[in-house]
């Protein structure tokens, strides 16, 4: 194996065998043995061997599974409850041997799997330190060492000399996390972990990770595609214990969204509005169109001199150029709704083609029914280059008492005013989805993930992902 290369997973498999009853487990034990002893003696009184019969059925975890991940690399592994994730995560640690293939490593590898995996629950924190760290290839002089960074950033307090079976899932994380962050691991694999950890530790994780990427390979399984988006280079998708695909960290968590978002539709009966509501109609979407980019609008369009002539005017100094609706961006969803424009308008309904952070602006989405919509709900987010949402909205609270319904062939627009955040340097793009249903459970008509492009071309922003707007800033000597 290449020494650029820190994992290499070749056509790996994992079958376990299942069994109806335990009956079948004994007949398993026992028969096939006594059919190989008696096969001699079978074969000189019928010269014919006897099949071996099974008395299991075949289960593939993991079938075909190959790829590699470079030293210093961040793969992301994605895909529903069932599709082989931890049982390869646990094959490319060591405490699963594989049916087929090969896992080769280069490196001291460091794992986060199950809950409390590698602890004993009758020991104490400071024992389990102890043994798991011991575990992980550390001596008695380097865990004496290291001790006090370990109990420091599990931050547990008194009870790191209690047992662990009296520990909360949090408190089995930190102390789990804690030994990891302070082994010296060329590979970290992390299943699942900060999915249980309070928010305040999820981010002394975060940070963490982000500083391990500079010199280490993580392996990290998650449900959450935004710490994917976040975290990785790259993405595996599995998918019944199949690689469905792989690529950019932001692609593959795009594609898994709108895999399960298409496995939703059907499930959901959305009921029509009550009936002493009497939901309104609204005209058909051309004229809706029309009327939201009609030639006036486009002949008021400000320029990009006129948006300069203000950001010059202004202190805000951060100048946005505003691309036209994509219509062809990545989407998915069933279509009875679609979404047909996408646009930025000032306080007087114009179009934007730049605008100023800090700015007073409209985000207006155009929708067209093919179908009876009985309550739409439409949302967007602003997301940066990475995939990360910065911000995002939709309308399912303010119309929740008071449905639209909206008839067969018609069309509404949905608009959301705000203040434009200061955006450092780089691009950006709005995702606008329109669903029928509620927050929680709903189906999903037309997501478009890259349906408006931003490009953020001058800036004042000091730090963070977006800059809020300072209403005063002093400096009072007392």
């Amino acid at each position: 194996m290449s020494s650029d290369v820190a994992i290499k997973v070749e056509n790996l498999g994992k079958c376990y065998h299942i069994y109806d009853t335990p009956r079948d487990r004994l007949k398993q034990f026992v028969m096939p043995r006594f059919k190989r002893a008696v096969a001699p003696l079978r074969q000189l009184v019928t010269r014919h061997s006897s099949p071996v019969t099974a008395y299991y059925k075949e289960f593939w975890a993991l079938r075909e599974i190959s790829f590699e991940v470079k030293r210093g690399e961040t793969v992301g592994i994605v895909g529903r409850n069932g599709s082989g994730k931890s049982t390869l995560l646990q094959m490319i640690c060591g405490t699963l041997t594989p049916t087929t293939g090969d896992v080769t490593t280069n490196g001291r590898i460091a794992a986060l799997l199950e809950l409390g995996s590698g602890f004993n629950p009758e020991f104490t924190g400071r024992e389990n330190i102890y043994m798991n760290a011991s575990v992980l290839g550390l001596d008695r002089e380097e865990i004496d060492r290291r001790y006090d960074d370990i109990v420091a950033f599990a931050d547990i307090g008194e009870f790191i000399e209690q047992p662990v079976k009296t520990y909360s899932s949090g408190m089995y994380v930190r102390l789990a996390f804690a030994v990891v962050a302070n082994v010296d691991a060329d590979i970290l694999v992390i299943d699942e972990a900060l999915a249980v950890g309070d928010a305040f530790f999820t981010q002394k994780c975060m940070r963490f990770l982000r500083r391990f990427r500079e010199k280490g390979t993580i392996l990290f399984v998650s449900h959450d595609t935004s710490a994917v988006i976040n975290l990785c280079d790259h993405a595996l998708w599995l998918s019944e214990g199949y690689a469905r695909c792989v690529g950019t960290a932001k692609e593959i968590s795009e594609a898994y969204l709108a895999s399960f978002y298409d496995d939703q539709p059907g499930q959901l009966e959305v009921l029509p509005p009550s009936d002493h509501y009497e939901a309104p109609t609204l005209p058909a979407v051309e004229a809706v169109q029309s009327s939201s980019t009609s030639d006036d609008d486009v002949a008021t369009t400000l320029t990009r001199d006129q948006r300069l002539d203000f950001l010059n005017a202004s202190n805000l100094r951060n100048d946005l150029e505003i691309f036209t609706f994509n219509e062809d961006s990545a989407a998915f969803g069933i279509r009875s709704a679609r979404i047909k424009d996408v646009l930025l308008v000032d306080d007087q309904g114009r179009r934007l083609l730049w605008v100023v952070g800090g700015e007073l602006v409209t985000l207006r989405v155009v929708v067209l029914c093919s179908d009876e919509i009985y309550r739409p709900i439409v949302g967007f987010f602003l997301k940066d280059r990475l995939g990360q949402v910065l911000f995002g909205d939709n309308t399912f609270l303010t119309y929740l008492n008071q449905p639209l319904h909206i008839a067969a062939g018609s069309g509404f627009i949905a608009a959301f005013t705000f203040r434009m955040p200061i955006l450092p340097l780089g691009d950006y793009s709005f995702c606008v989805a329109v669903a029928e249903g509620s927050q929680h459970d709903h189906i999903q008509h037309h997501w478009m993930h890259d349906a408006l492009m931003i490009k953020s071309h001058a800036t004042s922003i000091t730090t963070g992902l977006v800059g809020i707007p300072m209403l005063d800033i002093t400096l009072r000597q007392t």
